[in-house]
């Protein structure tokens, strides 16, 4: 399967979300005031957000304007090039030519961030690059026992603790054996409870302490995993993580559930973070480097092309 198939499967129910609705909103309509509020009501129940779903109407319609289009029909294309132009360029990943380039993963418990650091683990070790995985959630041994069997699944280390130990000692360690066996990524676990903001602040920045100490510039990479059937809520996690550490990049799990798609505008659009990577579906192969065009296309013709 090709990587925009791909795309297109893994977003099947997301464009049923948008684009089929989209499709009967268009159907034989010329184009007036009309057509421009249903598809604000279509974008806005597909998780857009109001803000943005209002921003980004506004631009097709300029853009429609600009183009002379007179039927509702043809407005798939401007959709595209304005949601293409509101996502920006490819966001691409960080590396340090200096060493091995360290990833941070953080998120909620449950919005797939240890399945994601395997499936991540898996890309690069793909590319031939070679991976250390960091347990670095010790606050809970579910989670460092399912980084071991992701670990054993992809072919790659993991560093571990006992439950309960420094998550900072691990990463130490990690960044250690990654110089040790000369590797390319050391790839973080973290915490993921929000109950108690202020602990959870002090853990990751004593991880970027003891990261930085180590490797100059690290964590080159603070990926935050929100789960994409969450809606609005994952806008909130953006909010309250971009508090807590600098993230760097947004990875969207759940996309091939019964995820709408139109988080992805509003995190980038209002939070100003790059989406780097999203999850299309539950094979190692189905976590894919984000591509805007292909993102659109996907989600807005119920019959696409690029």
């Amino acid at each position: 399967m090709g990587l925009f198939d791909r795309f297109r499967k893994g977003l099947e129910k997301s464009r049923a979300a948008m684009a089929d609705r989209l499709l009967s909103v268009f159907r034989g309509r010329r184009l007036d005031d009309s057509v421009f509020e249903e598809m604000e009501e279509t974008l806005i129940l597909s998780d857009v957000g109001v803000d943005t779903a209002v921003e980004l109407v506004e631009a097709i319609r300029r853009e429609a304007r600009r183009r002379r289009i007179e039927r509702a029909e043809d407005l798939p294309d401007v959709m595209v090039d304005v949601m293409v132009e509101f996502l920006g360029p490819p966001a691409e990943m960080a590396e340090n030519p200096d060493g091995p380039t360290v990833v941070l993963v953080v998120g909620v418990n449950g919005a797939g961030k240890t399945t994601t650091i395997g499936k991540l683990a898996h890309a690069y070790k793909s590319q031939g690059k070679r991976v250390i995985l960091a347990a670095a959630d010790t606050f809970r041994a579910a989670a460092i026992e399912q980084l071991m069997v992701w670990g054993e699944r992809v072919g790659v280390d993991v560093v571990r603790h006992a439950q309960g130990s420094d998550p900072a000692a691990v990463v130490y360690d990690a960044i250690q054996a990654a110089k040790a066996r000369r590797c390319d990524l050391v790839i973080c676990d973290t915490a993921g409870r929000l109950q108690n903001k202020a602990h959870l602040m002090n853990e990751l920045a004593k991880i970027r302490k003891v990261a930085e100490r180590e490797l100059p510039g690290a964590p080159h990479e603070v990926l935050l995993v929100i789960d994409g059937t969450t809606g609005q809520n994952g806008l909130v996690q953006a909010r309250v993580f971009k508090e807590v550490v600098r993230v760097t990049g947004i990875v969207v799990t759940k996309l091939d559930g019964t995820a709408k798609g139109g988080i992805v505008f509003p995190i980038v659009r209002e939070e100003g973070i790059p989406v780097k990577w999203i999850g299309l579906g539950e094979g190692m192969d189905d976590l894919q480097p984000f591509d805007p065009r292909m993102f659109a296309e996907a989600i807005c013709r119920p019959e696409t092309r690029v």
